[in-house]
């Protein structure tokens, strides 16, 4: 079992930058793939980005193609999001997911899931 929790959205201009973060516990951390989802009001839960247990293989959803950076600090077991020139369809609950299986952007195959943090972005 591992714990995820996020941390660091927030309300922001369209056009600015948040920085998530996501810290892990109770397992050990290297041994995971991590990604992250977001889900928008009335919407289905969709991919955003995936990082491989070392950090060297990235998956992103081309909405957000350029604009995000996920990145890996295994000796912190932490996950990060930047995201910049945010939009406000960028606005949902972002959440933190990891798996032992594969880095991949199918749901489905995520073991363990955070609670969310919030983003809001506004015109």
């Amino acid at each position: 079992q591992v714990q995820l929790v996020e941390s660091g959205g927030g309300l922001v201009q369209a056009g600015g930058s948040l920085r998530l973060s996501c810290t892990a516990s109770g397992r050990t951390f290297s041994n995971y793939h991590m990604g992250w989802f977001r889900q928008a009001p009335g919407k289905e839960r969709e991919f955003v980005a995936a990082v491989s247990v070392n950090g060297g293989s990235t998956l992103y959803a081309d909405s957000v193609k350029g604009r995000f950076t996920i990145s890996r600090d295994n000796a912190k077991n932490t996950v990060y999001l930047q995201m910049n020139s945010l939009k406000p369809e960028d606005t949902a609950v972002y959440i933190c997911a990891a798996t032992t299986s594969r880095i991949t952007t199918i749901r489905q195959r995520y073991d363990y899931w955070g609670q969310g943090t919030q983003v809001t972005v506004s015109s």
